[in-house]
């Protein structure tokens, strides 16, 4: 399995911990072996002690890769060459962690013979709209890579089965939800005060359309507040959204707190009347389980496989994605009642338990695993590989 992010890392958001969680719970017939980048999404440097380093974690093993280091491959490739693996699990289409992997299994130089691909929402319309020439010109090219060997996709929901098979018709994808290892019971919401209480978790990046976000709260004219925890990983579009802020009228108040730690999000969220998040894609939506899963409802675009949810009493769902649509959205909540925000907390908590009866927490490598057996071409019995000397594995 590859990934550029992995704990004790957590700025790249959801996908570091649907990924850990679906390490951590594969049952006793699998065991993985995680390669992965040595430091955070936008950090210069690497975590303490485990840069070039294998570390144990449960039954897997994670490796601490700086790409721009030749000691770092040696090390890696001298553990990798020997072994014969089942299954290549990649989380991305466009990063070196997977272009270089699938590359080397179409080579021979790394043993494994099928290739199953998570693109973590990289086929949204909005996500491809992101330098849409170069991904263009890149998948002219992939794509005959790809299709040339066992190469399966692994899509976080329906929604995004569609957004692979409108690119990609020849595409064999499984939908299997992420797993969100979270509790089967809500948050019991708190007394909401009198101004309403806003927030935005997430990266501060055009994909969870922030700078919308900011622009419907000019058009407001009652009393919000509204604070925002993340990354800002882009410096251009951090400096547009800090425009926007400098620019909201006296009724709104806008703080940024930066990053948020993976432990304190639900707490965080409890303290909120509504998660405004006008994303333009997601495949999963894990901070949206987590703002739920606090009694928090959720204000989002129809672009994610939670509408059905937040229909049910989770939040609204926009499918008019402008500033004057959410700006109206925003202001109703603002003039709710402080009795009828908690209503609304109620119900999200409500809506967040039922979800949490009726998910299906399969792990996907032990469905792929089964569903091979009963085809006749199981997955070998998994053997641990001889231990590297390394630190203990930490945990968050």
């Amino acid at each position: 399995m590859t990934y550029n992010f992995f704990e004790p890392g957590f700025r790249a958001g959801g996908p570091i911990r649907s990924i850990a969680r679906l390490v951590d719970s594969c049952s006793e017939q699998v065991f993985v072996t995680l390669v992965t980048g040595d430091r955070d999404l936008g950090e210069p440097t690497p975590y303490p002690g485990l840069s070039g380093a294998w570390i144990d974690r449960g039954r897997a093993r994670v490796f601490y890769l700086d790409p721009r280091r030749p000691r770092h491959w040696w090390t890696l490739w001298r553990t990798v060459r020997a072994r014969r693996f089942d299954l290549l699990y990649v989380n991305s289409l466009w990063s070196t962690y997977s272009l270089v992997p699938i590359l080397a299994a179409r080579l021979g130089l790394l043993r494994v013979p099928r290739v199953m691909i998570a693109p973590r929402g990289e086929f949204s319309p909005a996500a491809l709209a992101l330098g849409a020439r170069r991904k263009r010109i890149f998948l002219r090219w992939w794509i005959h890579v790809l299709r040339r060997g066992r190469v399966e996709w692994h899509a976080g929901s329906q929604l995004e089965a569609d957004a692979i098979h409108r690119v990609l018709p020849w595409a064999d994808v499984t939908v299997r939800a992420n797993q969100a290892g979270l509790p089967a019971e809500p948050i019991p919401p708190g007394a909401s005060g009198g101004e309403a209480r806003l927030v935005f978790v997430g990266r501060i990046s055009p994909m969870k359309n922030v700078d919308l976000l900011l622009t419907a709260l000019a058009l407001t004219s009652t009393p919000i507040r509204l604070d925002l925890f993340g990354p800002a990983e882009d410096p251009v579009y951090w400096s547009r959204c800090q425009q926007l802020i400098d620019a909201l009228p006296p009724t709104v108040r806008c703080t940024y707190h930066g990053p948020l730690a993976p432990d304190l999000v639900r707490g965080t969220f409890a303290g909120y009347d509504a998660f405004a998040m006008p994303t333009r894609g997601e495949n999963f939506g894990h901070v949206i389980a987590e703002s739920l899963s606090a009694s928090c409802p959720v204000v989002c675009s129809d672009r994610t496989p939670w509408s059905g949810v937040l229909h049910d009493g989770g939040g609204v769902v926009l499918s008019d994605l402008t500033a004057p649509a959410l700006a109206a959205e925003l202001e109703r909540i603002a003039r709710l009642s402080p009795e009828q925000r908690l209503r609304a907390r109620r119900a999200a908590g409500e809506a967040y338990r039922r979800w949490a009866a009726d998910r299906d927490d399969s792990n996907i490598l032990d469905q792929v695993r089964g569903r091979l057996q009963g085809a006749g071409d199981p997955l070998r019995p998994s053997r641990k590989p001889a231990r590297a000397h390394a630190p203990a594995a930490p945990r968050n």
